[in-house]
């Protein structure tokens, strides 16, 4: 209908968006947005334990099961969280946006040593510490489930994307800051989701591991243009052919300064930013392009498998156009 693309786009985006949580509730699958710190029941001094999730709604009961039922556990976030936010707002990681309270409590167990919970979510009392625990400690164990997320990758995927999402907890990557565990995490769990098949959620996490990796080494840096090289493919997986195409034009251009126009990198990006053109219909720039970057592919690093594997590209794009009956010039 010859619409403006970028108002469609906005169209799409606001349609397949996720429905904002209730005020005060993180998302029913966010259980590692809750707390840490130690519950205690007022009644029978015990310590209290999350329950399996009833009617989507996460909970915690004693352990004795002194109480009718569990109380919500997002509320009794939301009561600690504003705690937090008002007595101790030093804890918690700046993320370019205010904290929400349930976020601000997974900081909890820095500054409190018992939460004591009474009839009511809102009937809590709070003990705490001498001396905060220091955010080093936070870091520290980020780092290590990052470090096991990546041992665990190949092997055990689902595993490795747990960690990487609990690495993550209260990181918005579209208002984070530049952080090299944050990046580091979001790069790796962008290629794990790529890997799982679930592209769409990938690019967020790779468009933030791209701008912070050049915010933090510049945009020559080789952890800069692997995460450039991932925020592209993303964007293509996601069927963001646009958007790819430009990613794949600017990788292009930085490996032809930095390795030559005939490196296996320029070359291998020519031909899957030919595979986009293809994507968007320009099937005839597609195929001079790939045909160029195979010819040029071969001579220069002959019996490379990457050609054979061009090839097989320009076989489909020359299919696809037969069965179609586009009539190019070049024909």
């Amino acid at each position: 209908m010859n619409l403006n693309p970028r108002l469609v786009q906005k169209w799409v985006t606001k349609a397949t968006a996720p429905p904002a949580p209730h005020p005060g509730r993180p998302a029913s699958d966010s259980w590692e947005a809750y707390l840490a710190a130690e519950l205690l029941c007022t009644f029978c001094h015990q310590p209290m334990a999350h329950t399996e999730p009833q009617d989507s709604v996460q909970g915690y009961q004693c352990q004795t099961g002194c109480r009718p039922r569990p109380l919500d556990a997002a509320a009794i976030a939301d009561t600690v969280g504003r705690a937090l936010l008002r007595h101790a707002p030093r804890i918690i990681p700046p993320s370019g946006t205010p904290t929400p309270p349930h976020l601000a409590a997974i900081h909890a167990h820095r500054v409190l040593a018992r939460i004591t919970i009474g009839a009511t979510p809102g009937d809590i009392t709070l003990t705490w510490r001498a001396a905060p625990l220091p955010s080093s400690s936070v870091d520290t164990e980020r780092a290590q489930a990052v470090a096991t997320a990546r041992h665990l990758a190949l092997d055990d995927p689902l595993r490795a994307r747990q960690l990487l999402h609990d690495s993550l907890t209260g990181i918005d990557p579209a208002t984070a800051p530049a952080h090299p565990l944050y990046t580091d995490a979001a790069a790796l769990l962008a290629e794990l989701l790529l890997r799982l098949d679930h592209p769409s959620d990938a690019v967020a996490w790779a468009t933030y591991a791209h701008y912070s990796s050049v915010q933090l080494h510049g945009p020559t840096h080789p952890r800069s243009l692997h995460a450039l090289h991932l925020h592209a493919v993303a964007h293509r997986r996601a069927g963001h052919h646009q958007r790819a195409y430009r990613l794949y034009r600017e990788l292009a251009d930085q490996l032809t300064r930095l390795e030559g126009p005939h490196a296996h990198r320029t070359l291998a990006t020519h031909a899957s930013t030919a595979l986009v053109l293809h994507a968007l219909g320009h099937c005839q720039a597609a195929r001079t392009l790939l045909a160029d970057a195979i010819t040029t592919h071969r001579r220069d690093h002959p019996d490379h498998p990457a050609t054979a594997r061009m090839v097989q590209h320009l076989s489909r794009i020359w299919r696809d156009c037969a069965t179609k009956g586009h009539q190019h010039q070049d024909t």
